[in-house]
């Protein structure tokens, strides 16, 4: 693999950020998906990682073990368990940010939102919606907290959750999960650690359901 044997020879040094998609498929002469492919096979690796928002970055020795324990970790949790882990973590989560988010942190939670909802295709939804996630976990202002959710999101990511058909190309305007996470911003904006708490879960729960059935 080209890419594999860039950062082995050192053309991409540990903590580098790798270069945009639509760059590296003209640098390394590969399709889109083939290039999704490598990059799946390198953070399944733990040579790469990816930060929402940030981008892809080059793993140290460390940060790469860490990332294969994660990984095996995600082999041995089938979707639902992944899904009922989120719900015992992410609604303590959304309480903690109810009573620390500063200004900057609503405002980052309400725009990330908005760009979920005119998201134009549904990988960019997901995206968004990910990084919608993890606002809140940065609202919380501990550090802790925002390790426990990156851990989590890093197995929720390798946790093979099969195909999912999609019948639009982007959610549709009544989408169920827009006004879930009204409910948790506004929540949250209202200092009322109770109501995020709550939103929090019956948003995964709804996520939950739609997915398995009654969770």
């Amino acid at each position: 693999m080209k890419l594999r044997k860039l950062i082995a020879d050192g053309a991409y040094a540990p903590g580098d950020r790798l270069p945009p998609e639509r760059e590296l498929i003209v640098t390394l002469g590969l399709s889109r998906a083939r290039l999704r492919k490598a990059l799946e096979t390198l953070e399944n690796e733990g040579r790469i990682w990816r930060h929402v928002g940030k981008g892809t970055f080059v793993s140290s020795e460390a940060e790469g073990a860490g990332v294969g324990v994660l990984h095996e970790l995600a082999r041995q949790i089938s979707p639902f368990k992944m899904m009922r882990a989120r719900m015992a973590i992410e609604p303590a989560i959304a309480r903690e940010a109810a009573m620390n988010a500063s200004a900057s942190a609503l405002s980052r939670i309400d725009h990330t939102r908005e760009k979920a909802v005119n998201a134009p295709t549904w990988d960019e939804y997901e995206e968004f919606d990910d990084l919608l996630h993890r606002q809140i976990a940065l609202a919380t202002d501990n550090a802790l907290l925002v390790s426990m959710f990156d851990q989590l999101n890093q197995v929720r990511r390798a946790v093979a959750w099969g195909n999912v058909v999609r019948a639009s190309v982007r959610p549709p305007q009544d989408h169920t999960s827009f006004a879930e996470h009204d409910r948790i911003a506004e929540a949250i904006a209202a200092r009322d650690p109770i109501a995020a708490q709550d939103a929090m879960r019956a948003h995964l729960a709804s996520v939950a359901s739609r997915l398995f059935g009654e969770v």
